[in-house]
């Protein structure tokens, strides 16, 4: 799997854990939703993804990188 699709993944886990804990928890996870929904955002404009990051340093490969190989 590329870092692009794995990144989706986590962020969507994450927003939907954040939103369980907000509902079931305490309303002040919300923070952490919004946090990781600006984050999303910001990535577009400016290509820093510090999740992306870590996958990178842990050997994953990115969409362009795969299909070089093939």
């Amino acid at each position: 799997m590329s870092i692009e699709k794995t990144v989706f993944a986590f962020a969507g886990v994450m927003v939907m854990l954040t939103s369980l804990l907000a509902m079931y928890h305490s309303p002040l996870w919300t923070w952490a939703t919004v946090f990781i929904g600006f984050n999303m955002f910001q990535s577009v404009f400016t290509g820093i993804c510090p999740p992306g990051w870590v996958m990178k340093k842990f050997g994953m490969k990115t969409e362009s990188e795969l299909a070089a190989q093939n």
